[in-house]
């Protein structure tokens, strides 16, 4: 017999020659949203409690309750390369399992698609495809250093006349994206195979070469994989509906409430300009207040070879073209894919519906920093970049045994899609504002 979901927390305390044996029903029950707040979910069978350990978890605090109420077993296994060290803080949330009669997997959930892709795992980590190749890495790390190194030696010896001025941007621009990419290698914990080491790098490269707090990426990011293009969820989505209405599902919702907070029905037209000097706002909130090794760094480095106001100009320009490039490149992925409420999908049906790919070349790599394989990138989030494609056609054969659209498309068109998405979307919204 499953408990009374009332249970104290003392009652819930699992002994271990008779363990307390729950239903879905009462696990779904306890998503964080009852009069209590409790969070539950399942790993492997084994309910854990974990309410008051979101707050202290370390890939940040509302990312695990995204999973409140739902069995996070292959989130789980994506997001956590090093299982000792989870186990530790598991065995203490510990508060059941799933009663004998219940099945493994949620009824609306895809068995057989969850078994393959497991077995799909298991392949991939025999394979080697989760293990980082160091020679690979110092290499990304070198180009970056060289790419900086080549921004502020320009100016030194050529002067700032116009050419050389440009030039110099050109290199602190790709230099500031390509260390982006290389941050987002670190924080996937797909760089090292300790975490430490990955999180350690990070908060120098993201910190100090970068100019962004490390904590955007366990705030954010971690949201972003665990549920994307889940709205309330995916913190991507965020700008819905204050500066885009995004998807068909939210776009008509908006459109039925007569809300307005913005003609969408143009956003396709403004769509870069307002995404840059919100994103460029962002840098500036949180470079002068929390990043103070990068001020210090780029102007000690910058203002005694142009002046002042010259190194606004060259930095500001830079911003606004890396955030111009960031913005396509992490959208591309994104926006044109479904975008709903979160609506409990299994793991593989979640980063399917919600991603797509860009077809590979060495250019698309380098100039993405291989998000192009952005479907196995969220399959696999701490899996190094170099090995994508060669998980690409094992998760391409999976895709294609359950009937799953696995879409690669050109670089182009996947800027195309973007504002074409846009464009739907504030029609959608438009007509349901008039007439709904």
């Amino acid at each position: 017999m499953a408990p009374q979901t009332g249970s104290t927390e003392k009652e819930r305390k699992p002994v271990s020659a008779f363990p307390q044996l729950f239903t879905w029903e009462e696990i779904r029950i306890h998503n964080g949203h009852g009069p209590n707040k409790e969070q539950w979910l399942v790993i492997d069978r084994n309910v854990y409690d974990v309410s008051n350990f979101s707050k202290r978890h370390p890939g940040g605090s509302r990312v695990i309750g995204h999973y409140a109420g739902q069995d996070a077993t292959d989130a789980f296994v994506a997001f956590h390369s090093d299982k000792a060290l989870v186990k530790k803080y598991l065995k203490s949330l510990l508060i059941g399992e799933l009663a004998p009669d219940q099945p493994s997997f949620e009824s609306n959930k895809k068995k057989s698609l969850l078994e393959d892709f497991r077995e799909l795992r298991c392949t991939v980590e025999k394979m080697g495809l989760l293990n980082p190749d160091s020679t690979f890495f110092i290499l990304i790390f070198l180009h970056l250093l060289v790419l900086d190194a080549a921004s502020w030696l320009t100016v030194w010896y050529f002067g700032i006349s116009l050419l050389p001025f440009l030039v110099g941007m050109a290199f602190f621009t790709i230099a500031q994206i390509q260390m982006g990419w290389f941050q987002h290698d670190l924080g996937h914990c797909s760089v090292f195979r300790k975490p430490k080491w990955n999180h350690l790098l990070q908060i120098i490269v993201i910190n100090v070469l970068k100019g962004l707090p490390a904590s955007w990426w366990n705030h954010l990011h971690n949201q972003h994989h665990a549920k994307p293009n889940c709205f309330r969820k995916d913190p991507d989505l965020n700008m819905h509906p204050l500066l885009f209405s995004l998807g068909k599902t939210l776009s008509v919702e908006l459109g039925k409430k007569k809300k307005k907070f913005m003609p969408y029905n143009y956003q396709h037209k403004y769509f870069s300009c307002i995404v840059i000097f919100f994103i460029l706002f962002s840098f500036f909130k949180q470079e002068l207040l929390l990043v103070v090794f990068f001020n210090i760094r780029v102007c000690l480095m910058y203002i005694p070879l142009m002046g002042f106001n010259n190194f606004m100009v060259y930095y500001w320009v830079s911003r606004y073209l890396e955030s111009t490039w960031f913005i396509w490149v992490s959208q591309m992925n994104h926006i044109p894919m479904h975008i709903d409420y979160d609506t409990n999908e299994d793991w593989v049906s979640t980063q399917l519906h919600a991603t797509c790919n860009v077809n590979q070349s060495f250019f698309n790599d380098w100039f993405t920093g291989h998000l192009n394989f952005q479907i196995e990138h969220h399959l696999f989030p701490t899996m190094p970049r170099h090995n994508y494609c060669k998980a690409a056609p094992l998760v391409k054969a999976l895709c294609d045994k359950h009937g799953i659209e696995y879409k690669s498309k050109t670089l182009l068109r996947a800027f195309v899609d973007i504002l074409n998405s846009l464009k739907e979307s504030g029609e959608h919204w438009l007509e349901a504002y008039l007439h709904g």
